[in-house]
């Protein structure tokens, strides 16, 4: 090919029975097969400026060409007898787009598993005021002697007219010692807040799986990027390939090379496409929506690294606000409770019984006296306290475990951390590496070897190669600031604090 000013040079040449046509212009090449029967070789010079013209646009084509009917119709002006009627309709809503935070509000309100946790924690809460309520009263009627050939009375019973009729109503209210009703209640209370300290350790553990996922989704949207400038720099290889055979300044298998490269990163990207479904259909899942429903995801990678706090400080907030350790400290302290309201138990209970009787039946007439009785019952622990010594052994040993179990869960918390922080560091190195030399590097590479490629058909391999470094290195980009962000939530996650 070649371009001489504003010269435009039309040559068909013959190679192997084959011809190729070739048009030459400084905007496009384009190449046309033709059979056996083309003419012998022939060169044509055009030196006119007429063909060098800009091609008319689409919109002085259309201009010329006369309208149908119908758009006359369409564009007549608008009368009031032809005035059509307009109906507003709502437009259909698209896909959800949600970037992190919304994502972690809505699995927040919707997952199944967060609104199971909630709901024993409320009815952990319900048990409290039942536990601090007073004992319900005992209400006793007591009819002694019955009437005489009434039907309650079995056998004799009655029969006796010098055996006077007595009745009596008994109140009996039964007590706790004062102290064990309330401590019993605190320590239901105290229960029940680890529950909801439970739930929220399990808030942030889905949290950072969340997170894990946005970002993995992430990296296979930038990685369908890649892959599509990846898909045009091939085909650019290929033109230039083309245009070279056409001009038998190189080898058609070039021109094959690229073509099978092209369409391995065509077929990559169908893979990405599928693992990035994958990804929203589990989101989709942890968030408590359908699987299936529409999902976009929003999020600029760069502004989501933010500045993580040291390695010391993300201790001691960790063994200060995890509420993993707070739900272990709470279970110490009704651990701890326990034992002392299992000593309450050598302390005794009683009950206050209060009754009126009168020498009379139910049904008299009201002419006989009203007597008034009141009854103090205890309730003491016998058989030598069995029962009540093993109560505290066994409240004693609950709390030695609770004790055991608060040391090691703090000792994980901080472990877990330091373990968390180790690989967000080092993430964040292979980030800042990949990102600051090995990808600019690759692509000085690959723009050198374009450049040598076009001018003199030299290194046709070594710019493959260069594109296929170029393009492995910009997905391991993509990769590793996902793997440093994924890191970067966990790392918080783990700490105790949201991710954003």
């Amino acid at each position: 090919m070649f371009i001489l000013g504003t010269r435009k040079i039309s040559a068909v040449f013959t190679v192997k029975r084959v011809a190729f046509v070739l048009f030459a212009s400084t905007s496009s090449i384009a190449v046309f097969a033709q059979s056996d029967s083309t003419p012998p070789a022939s060169v044509t010079v055009q030196t006119g400026d007429a063909n060098l013209s800009a091609p008319p646009s689409i919109g002085a084509q259309l201009s010329s060409q006369e309208k149908p009917t119908k758009a006359n119709e369409l564009f007549a002006p608008i009368t009031k007898a032809n005035t059509p009627k307009i109906y507003v309709k709502s437009a259909p809503s698209g896909p959800a787009e949600m970037d992190l935070r919304q994502l972690w509000s809505e699995m927040k309100i919707n997952n199944p598993q967060l609104a199971s946790l909630r709901e024993s924690y409320l009815a952990a809460k319900a048990t409290v005021p039942q536990i601090n309520a007073p004992a319900n009263p005992q209400v006793g009627l007591v009819w002694s002697g019955m009437p005489v050939g009434s039907p309650l009375a079995l056998g004799t019973a009655g029969s006796n007219p010098n055996v006077s009729n007595n009745n009596a109503i008994s109140i009996a209210q039964p007590f706790q010692f004062p102290g064990k009703r309330s401590l019993a209640a605190n320590i239901a209370d105290t229960n029940a807040e680890a529950l909801l300290a439970q739930s929220e350790a399990t808030y942030l553990q889905l949290g950072a799986q969340l997170s894990t996922l946005y970002y993995s989704a992430l990296a296979s949207q930038k990685q369908l990027q890649v892959l599509k400038e990846s898909v045009i720099r091939l085909e650019m290889i290929k033109n230039v390939a083309k245009a070279r055979y056409a001009n038998n300044a190189a080898a058609y298998v070039e021109y094959l090379n690229a073509q099978v490269a092209q369409s391995a990163a065509e077929a990559d990207q169908f893979n990405l496409e599928r693992q990035l479904q994958v990804a929203l259909n589990n989101i989709n899942t942890l968030v408590g929506r359908h699987s299936r429903e529409k999902l976009v995801l929003k999020g600029d990678v760069r502004r989501s690294m933010n500045l993580i706090p040291t390695l010391v400080e993300l201790e001691d907030y960790a063994e200060s606000s995890h509420p993993s350790l707070k739900g272990s400290a709470l279970q110490l302290d009704a651990a701890r409770k326990g034992v002392t309201l299992a000593k309450k138990a050598y302390l005794p209970d009683f009950q206050v019984i209060g009754s009126s009787y009168t020498p009379r039946g139910p049904f008299s007439a009201n002419n006989g006296a009203l007597y008034y009785q009141f009854e103090l019952d205890l309730i003491i622990p016998l058989y030598f306290f069995t029962k009540e010594k093993y109560g505290v052994e066994q409240a004693m040993r609950n709390q030695a475990s609770a004790e055991a179990s608060d040391i090691s869960n703090r000792q994980q918390v901080v472990l877990a951390v330091n373990s968390a922080y180790a690989a967000y560091e080092q993430a964040k190195t292979a980030a800042n590496f990949l990102r600051d030399r090995q990808v600019p590097q690759a692509d000085a590479a690959y723009k050198v070897g374009l450049t040598q490629y076009s001018n003199n058909g030299q290194g046709f391999n070594d710019l493959l190669t260069a594109q296929t470094q170029l393009r492995s290195l910009e997905i391991q980009l993509a990769l590793a600031e996902s793997n440093l962000l994924q890191a970067q939530a966990v790392l918080l996650a783990t700490a105790g604090k949201e991710p954003f």
